[in-house]
This record gives C-alpha cells, structure tokens and sequence, in this order.
C-alpha cells in the first residue's frame, strides 16, 4: 500500500476517506449507491474505488448487478470517464485493522528514513565543519534559559538511566529545583535509573540538601564524593552537558556534547567517580559511628581477619561476622579495604 493514500484512507474529511468509510458501513455497495452516500459524482467514486482497489484497500466482488443503463459497449460512459465494467459491481472494504496496520508500517518505514537521512546530514554536517576548526560533536551554550532547557531535553529523551555530578555553586531557585524533581520523579516512574555524585557539602545547602534528600527517597542512587572536577549530565550514551566557570566574567559556560570520543570518555570518568564515592544516605545513624564500630573497621582495613577482630577486641565471632557485614552494606563497599577507604573519606577513622 502507498503511504499517501493509506493515510488518506483514515482521513474523513478526503474523497478517499468518505468513500471509504461510507463503504465500510454498507457492505456490496455499488458506485451509485456510494455517490449518493458521500455527495460524490458516480465517475469520481468510481475512479477513487479503482485506486483504492489497486492499494489494496477495497475489492470489486465478482458478481455484477444489472446492467440496464450500464456502460456503452466503447467502454466510456457518457460523462467521459472510463467505465471498464465496474459501474455496476459490489464493493467491499478491507477490514480497517489491515488498513491501520499498513499506516503504522508507512509510518515506522518513514521514521526509519528520517532517522537515516538525519545522521546522514549530522555526519555531512560535521564533516563540512572540521576544516574550520571547529568540533562538530561539541555546542557551546552560554544563555541560562537554553541551558536550563537542554537538560530538559536530556532528561526526557533519556530511555535507560541519566547520570550526573552535581558540584557547588548551587545558584538554582528553589522554583527550578521544585520543577526539576517533578521531572525526574516522572522520568523515574517511567522506568529512568538516576545516578548522582553530589559534593560532599550538599547536605548543608539549604536548598540543594533537601532536594538531594526526596530524590533519594524517592529512588535517585546517590552518591557524594569530596571535591567532584566537573559539573555534568549524562543522558544515556547520547548527550552530555558540561558547566564550566566562565573565564574572566561572571557566569558559567555549557557544552553540549553529542555521541563521540569525548562523550565516551565523560561516561568513562563518571563510571570511574562512581566506584570512588560513598553512597549517601538522609539517615542520621548512617552518618555517625559507634567506637566498637570503628575499631572493627581500623582492623578491617589492616587486612585482619574475624577471627583476628574477636581475639583483639573480645568478642564472639559471630558478632563480628554480623558487624562486619553491617558494615560493609552501610559503606556501599564489596571488600574490606573500599570499606576503609570510605571510612576514612567520612571521618569515621
């Protein structure tokens, strides 16, 4: 089927879609019962019917009715149009499931097209462009509002999850903040994973810190890390945007920088980041620790054993096997030494 005419098919307001349609409800119609149906001349719902026949949306059913003022034997009818026999045949229509069905293939093999010929022309695009020094994967963006609206765009396209290293100055309204977890609790609903690095002092902003708070709990994977290089996001594997102090001014600079070896190497650094930093939680008790907790842990990172922790501290070892445990799960860590390593990042050693 031709996409034009199977999309006009569907539409009620063309020749195509009110002949159509009044078939549908009029099973074996004939042309002039059609004509009079949609207000047509008979010529011109014939010829749209033999179109239609050809897309494969009606078909001419073989018996014919009764020819009395049927077609002269030259073949033309008197108001000029050709007749060849089937002025006076039934018609029928092909179920609409089989004619929606051939629009959603027009429409997929038409997407399919523009996405081809859209890269195409990115990588024309960017080709054209490396003779005038420039890097076609990278825009700078220097106005707040298109920032703003390009994180936008970055969180809603994102299909698997967005990642971010959020860093000091927070200079976002509490009015952004509001509407930026009113996107991200939608994106999340909708199957999005998100992964943040926070600064170790986002706790103590006033607005920053409680915004961090109902993300986590509402799902964000959060974790913070002492002095975080660069403020980024990351949307999938498909755009990143990087903040920069604007040099010599007030004011930050944006990148914008699409699928390429630097965007690759951002992901990478982010990854890198993540394994560095402590998991964050809004639990008080998860940001204190209790002095037989803190030994466990110094002998923890000196390599000894449970068995060595319970002949040095004086307890059972099934207490130290639970403790340790504990304490491993509190710090986000898989071996003894990233336990101590996180320990100490939070103070505890």
């Amino acid at each position: 089927m031709t996409g034009d005419v199977v999309h006009d098919v569907l539409d009620p307001d063309s020749e195509r879609g009110r002949i159509y349609r009044c078939l549908v409800g009029r099973p074996q119609a004939r042309a002039a019962e059609l004509a009079a149906g949609v207000g047509l001349g008979e010529g011109v719902v014939l010829a749209v019917l033999r179109e239609l026949a050809d897309e494969g949306v009606v078909v001419a059913c073989n018996g014919e009715g009764p020819r009395g003022d049927g077609p002269r034997d030259d073949g033309h009818r008197d108001d000029g149009h050709r007749d060849d026999g089937h002025r006076d045949r039934a018609w029928e229509a092909l179920p609409p499931g089989r004619v929606v069905e051939a629009v959603l293939q027009s429409d997929a093999v038409r997407q399919a097209a523009a996405r081809r010929a859209g890269a195409e022309l990115e990588r024309l695009y960017r080709f054209a462009r490396r003779d005038a020094g420039t890097y076609g994967a990278l825009e700078v963006v220097e106005d707040a509002a298109q920032v703003l609206a390009a994180s936008r765009r970055l969180q809603l396209a994102a299909r698997h999850q967005v990642r971010v290293i959020d860093v000091p100055p927070y200079s976002g309204s509490s009015a952004y903040y509001l509407d930026q977890e009113v996107l991200q609790r939608q994106r999340m609903a909708a199957g999005v994973v998100y992964r943040s690095i926070y600064h170790g002092c986002a706790f103590d902003d006033p607005v920053a810190g409680p915004n961090m708070a109902r993300m986590m709990e509402a799902g964000e994977q959060a974790r913070t890390l002492d002095d975080p290089p660069l403020k980024l996001a990351l949307g999938d594997d498909d755009l990143a945007i990087v903040t920069l102090a604007a040099d010599g001014r007030p004011g930050v600079v944006s990148l914008l920088i699409r699928p390429s070896g630097l965007l690759r190497a951002l992901a990478a650094v982010f990854e890198t980041l993540w394994r560095l930093a402590v998991p964050a939680s809004v639990s008080a008790a998860d940001l204190q620790i209790g002095e037989r907790d803190r030994r466990i842990l110094t002998l923890m990172a000196s390599g000894a054993t449970d068995d060595a922790i319970a002949r040095r501290l004086g307890l059972g070892r099934r207490t130290v096997v639970r403790r340790v445990s504990a304490l491993l799960a509190q710090l986000g860590a898989t071996t003894r030494f990233q336990a101590g390593v996180q320990a100490a990042r939070r103070g505890w050693l």
